[in-house]
């Protein structure tokens, strides 16, 4: 699997910007500000249908545009598959795939990417939302269909807490508050499962990837931490019940404070390094071999994926955004002997002294939005 092209039409700085792909590594090279980031995150918008920069679309389009539009053209099993998604102020995003219109969700899972950056260091030192989005980001790369509940959820989940508020106060019927439970049971067992299994399934290959970033650091271990129970049960339908029942329980606390206490959204991903919490416990530099294993583990696990097209479909396209003036020498040379025989990589630096030579390739430099010698 790999990008071919990337076309951009007014998204984040640029009018428009057009970039041939090869297979291999592509580093985009320039001084901060001119514009390389916004290339790969837009290859990786096409991927997740989000930044890993910004948390809504908006700042996505640049300043005085009504929309903005981000095509590519992807080779897949054999076949070049084109993708599409226009981001309009203050509209719903519009999708095109093979120049059929679709939904935004549609085009999740055909391409695979998995993005290091800076911002990596937050999956271990921050809050348990970056962990969830690492984990949902994994289910639907692995499992397609599970965009649907995750979007489902979310609204289910928006409007119980809505009538959670307006009930607090009334005394009246809540049956319409046992119905949001029980949609909402449904869904969120069914997202809970697909994390389980995306954990044990990641598990192995973060432990292996930190023996190969930090052969002396110990062990790296992750687990699935729930709002519900210590220990869960696997099915769906276990989790369902489960998940229904601690709705009931923590009712008479979220009626009094407006919010859901219990559910996938509450949950977290679970970090220890040496048997103890990542977050609070691990130095800096281990907290970087932490969230390097994470995704280096997401990579291998993706790329051991043999789909139903061809052992091609597994590996993903690799996006490495700035990271490699955030490690020390050792990091750099670990993340390079993993990485450097991957199909695609895509790398962003500031000087191309930054990337260590074994990820030599095609240069491309970003000059105050002109990208090569366009």
């Amino acid at each position: 699997m790999r990008v071919t092209h990337i076309q951009l039409a007014d998204f984040r700085s640029y009018p428009q910007a057009e970039v041939e792909l090869g297979p291999g590594v592509t580093t985009f090279v320039g001084r901060n500000g001119q514009g390389k980031t916004n290339l790969v995150e837009a290859v990786r918008y096409l991927s997740v249908l989000g930044s890993h920069r910004v948390a809504s679309d908006a700042p996505l389009i640049r300043f005085g545009a009504e929309r903005a539009i981000v095509r590519a053209k992807v080779e897949k099993a054999g076949r070049s598959l084109g993708l599409e998604v226009t981001l309009t102020s203050g509209r719903a995003n519009t999708a095109r795939l093979n120049r059929g219109a679709a939904r935004p969700r549609d085009l999740l899972g055909i391409l695979r990417t998995v993005l290091f950056a800076p911002e990596d260091l937050a999956l271990v030192k921050g809050d348990p939302s970056g962990r969830r989005q690492l984990l949902d980001e994994l289910c639907v790369a692995l499992q397609p269909a599970v965009a649907g509940d995750l979007a489902d959820y979310e609204r289910v989940l928006r409007q119980r807490t809505s009538m959670l508020k307006t009930s607090r106060n009334a005394r009246g019927d809540l049956t319409m508050l046992d119905i949001w439970d029980e949609k909402l049971a449904e869904l969120g067992s069914r997202i809970v499962a697909a994390r389980l299994r995306a954990v044990a399934a990641l598990a192995p290959y973060v432990q292996a990837a930190y023996q190969d970033v930090a052969p002396d650091g110990g062990d790296c271990a992750i687990s699935y931490a729930s709002s519900l129970a210590e220990t869960l049960p696997k099915e769906a339908s276990e989790l369902s019940e489960l998940l229904l029942a601690k709705l009931r329980e923590v009712r008479p606390k979220e009626l009094e404070r407006g919010v859901t206490l219990a559910g996938p959204q509450r949950d977290d991903l679970e970090i220890r390094l040496g048997g103890m919490p990542a977050k609070g416990y691990a130095s800096h530099g281990e907290s970087w071999s932490c969230a390097l294993a994470l995704r280096i583990g997401t990579y291998d696990l993706l790329t051991s994926e043999t789909g139903p097209d061809s052992d091609e479909d597994g590996e993903p396209v690799l996006i490495l955004d700035d990271v490699f003036a955030e490690l020390d020498a050792g990091r750099r040379t670990a993340l390079a002997a993993r990485l450097e025989r991957a199909s695609q990589v895509l790398i962003t630096a500031a000087v191309a002294e930054d990337v260590p030579a074994a990820l030599a390739g095609r240069v491309i430099p970003v000059t105050k939005g002109r990208v090569g010698d366009e």
